[in-house]
């Protein structure tokens, strides 16, 4: 073992990275198959299925359809005129590229999107090592891959889920963000706001971001003697270290800055303007979304129905209290830090996305998966071969637990069962 490590070692960054998403990819379709082997009558096929159809359930089945069939222009409804489930939730971009890869290729919809999934998964990972390199050795920035890539839901990257796509792009974005190229990010922002909807913590982060910078160069250029009052102005030569966060930003690279703010914030209403334009129904975004929860959006609201469910009327109002706290503890420990101002404040804009209008159940888990900049900073807590051998292990495990426990197909006692 210590022998292959050490020949893959010598292998160059991408091939590393492609050898670990590949391998981990693979102990996936290994829990996978074994989970179809055991699994019952389903809405899908037959008992027992293989591979390839026991990964194109769930929202798989969405987005062939959004690809087959595109998306209604009237929206369904049920005898109470209420919107019924329907494709508006499901971005584009996805069934879009799995639409022209069938009609070059000739495959079907299942395999296109799933061969889609997988590419796009590997990219994500390339695309996450050169955000962890910017922050980390080469070792420990491969450790975070490890771990991202071993993720207890990362099998999602392997089934057509958006999941993949939306990450790859998100984490180009960011890349881009964080070398300030921030012309060249304005595409990539706009097709990750028509992946899935990250647009909005993303707008929301750029903004921030934009403020930030713009105050750094404020306080730059402010005289001296408003800086530092403390003590006279001496003829030394300064020796002032440049601020945290990297050098200053130009005017040209606040005013490109903002452009990308502008660019994230018009992205993140696209999908739902579409929906607008095509069903005449300016809701019609929000409330195809709601009919999984069959309840209306209100902000925060779910975060403690969800805690009352669980912990009871009185701990149950205080747990996303305790929750957000435990975050922000989070947000402030040492490894976390280290991450940098641009990931860290994406983290934070995300958590805060989800606080806001996520309806918390089995789906949350999935949804963390944008939250990747965290792998990092596990991989950053300790150099130690046990921790570092045990979060893999644990992580394989928690896998097949979210395999066997959501993505297979169990009748709850009330019918249906709980989405992955």
């Amino acid at each position: 073992m210590a022998a292959a490590g050490a020949r893959m070692s010598r292998w160059p960054w991408w091939s590393q990275v492609a050898g670990v998403y590949i391998l981990a990819r693979l102990v996936s379709a290994c829990i996978f198959m074994a989970a179809a082997l055991h699994q019952g009558v389903n809405p899908w096929f037959p008992a027992k299925p293989d591979y390839w159809n026991f990964i194109n359930i769930w929202d798989a089945r969405w987005y062939a359809e959004a690809l087959q069939t595109g998306y209604p222009a009237l929206l369904p409804t049920d005898d109470a005129g209420t919107v019924r489930e329907n494709t508006w939730a499901f971005y584009p971009l996805f069934p879009v590229l799995g639409r022209v890869v069938s009609g070059l290729t000739g495959t079907g919809p299942a395999w296109s999107l799933t061969a889609i999934a997988l590419i796009c998964g590997l990219g994500a990972a390339l695309a996450a090592y050169r955000i962890f390199r910017r922050r980390a050795t080469h070792r420990t920035a491969l450790w975070g891959i490890v771990f991202l890539a071993a993720f207890p839901v990362a099998p999602v990257l392997q089934v057509p889920y958006a999941e993949s796509l939306n990450l790859l792009l998100l984490g180009g974005a960011l890349l881009l963000v964080m070398e300030r190229r921030y012309l060249w990010a304005m595409p990539v922002v706009v097709l990750m706001c028509l992946s899935r909807p990250t647009g909005v913590p993303f707008a929301v982060m750029m903004g921030l971001l934009f403020l930030y910078r713009a105050w750094q160069r404020l306080a730059a250029q402010r005289p001296a003697s408003q800086r530092v009052t403390a003590q006279p102005v001496t003829a030394q030569p300064s020796t002032a270290q440049p601020p945290r966060g990297g050098p200053v930003h130009s005017a040209a690279q606040l005013w490109s800055l903002a452009g990308l703010t502008a660019v994230s914030g018009i992205g993140a209403l696209l999908w739902p303007a579409i929906a607008w334009a095509v069903t005449g129904d300016p809701g019609a975004y929000t409330k195809t979304e709601t009919a999984w929860r069959g309840d209306e959006l209100v902000p925060f609201k779910p975060w403690f129905d969800a805690g009352i469910m669980l912990f009871g009327p009185r701990l149950g109002v205080l747990a996303p209290f305790v929750f957000v706290a435990a975050f922000t503890l989070l947000m402030l420990s040492r490894p976390v830090v280290a991450l940098g101002t641009e990931l860290r404040l994406w983290c934070c804009c995300y958590m805060g996305y989800l606080l806001v209008f996520l309806h918390p159940q089995t789906s949350t888990f999935r949804m963390l998966l944008p939250l990747f900049p965290l792998a990092l900073s596990a991989a950053l807590l300790s150099r130690s071969r046990a921790y570092r051998g045990a979060v893999v292990v644990m992580f394989v495990l928690l896998q097949i637990v979210w395999i066997v426990w959501l993505w297979a197909w169990a009748p709850l006692p009330g019918g249906g069962d709980y989405p992955p």
